[in-house]
């Protein structure tokens, strides 16, 4: 895994339950009440840049309290947690991921960077990973890209769209305000050009009691060229560094309306204006009538790793 710190386990297992007790039987003298984690930095390939993730490595008898304390207590976008499949023979591993304020059923900086760590652990590329929107299949590329192929959002319309431009201080959307769900609800919201996404400074009160579920993406460009910026305060996000669950349904508006052609890879930027500059990449494959297939990609690297006291 290019760029990133190789995990000192026993010898390579296809089996999650093999890994994790290998990776507690190589320090025995760790306390019952501590448990294994690493951090990540997702949709790049610099340290200290990219969407922060914090990787439990073994989940197993956490109560779902204690999984969403850790993740507040880490208090980074998403917090995730191995456990065994309902499928061994068909799935790695099963992932619970948290936001400080919730459980989601899917999202995407946590399946890659989650999929970068078990390749790395179980030596090959292939990973099959667990969520709560079925089976999400990895595939992680010598030169250190991993890509997902997510489930195909549905766009729905949105039917607060002048309160949502009021809290932006907008005056209007370049393409129609929709809403996709994908493990989390995103609506979309076209600028005219990327100075104005970055100079964005929405009403954060009134954001937040907008909707407590939901994802704010404001984003402009053209081509294979693209830049967002996505808040969700009432998911307790004020904004992401990089959101992989937002990518694909972005890809898929743009395909819809006609911006994009299907099949082609865009480049989606992020982060920069709160200091985690992040690149996904972004592809929808099929047609008007029917998308088939949406894929998101990027990178990842582990730059921390120890435990952490949860008793």
């Amino acid at each position: 895994m290019e760029g990133a710190h190789r995990i000192a386990i026993g010898p390579h297992s296809h089996r999650l339950t093999d890994v994790t007790s290998a990776l507690w039987t190589d320090d025995p003298e760790s306390p019952a009440n501590t448990r294994r984690y690493l951090v990540a930095d997702v949709f790049t390939r610099n340290p200290l840049e990219g969407n922060q993730l914090g990787i439990f490595l073994d989940g197993r008898d956490l109560e779902t309290v204690h999984m969403q304390r850790i993740a507040r207590e880490l208090n980074l976008s998403e917090t995730v947690f191995f456990e065994p499949p309902e499928d061994p023979a068909h799935q790695d591993a099963r992932i619970r991921i948290f936001t400080p304020a919730s459980e989601l059923p899917f999202a995407g900086h946590p399946t890659l960077g989650s999929a970068f760590v078990l390749a790395d652990i179980l030596g090959r590329p292939d990973i099959r990973l667990e969520t709560g929107l079925g089976t999400i299949p990895v595939k992680i590329g010598a030169t250190g890209f991993g890509e997902m192929e997510q489930p195909v959002p549905v766009a729905e319309p949105f039917d607060r769209v002048a309160e949502l431009l009021e809290v932006l201080h907008l005056t209007e959307s370049g393409l129609p305000v929709e809403q996709y769900r994908n493990g989390p609800r995103h609506v979309y919201v076209r600028l005219r050009n990327e100075g104005e996404v970055a100079k964005l400074s929405p009403d954060w009160t009134k954001l937040a009691a907008l909707d407590d579920d939901l994802g704010v993406n404001c984003f402009a460009g053209r081509d294979t060229m693209w830049k967002t910026r996505m808040f969700a305060p009432g998911l307790g996000v004020t904004e992401d560094p990089a959101t992989g669950s937002a990518a694909g349904p972005l890809a898929v508006h743009l395909a819809r309306h006609g911006q994009i052609p299907f099949g082609e890879q865009i480049e989606i930027s992020q982060g920069k204006e709160i200091g985690r500059p992040s690149v996904l990449y972004a592809r929808v494959v099929g047609t008007q009538d029917k998308i088939e297939h949406v894929f998101v990609g990027g990178s990842a690297v582990v730059v921390a790793r120890g435990e952490y006291r949860i008793r």
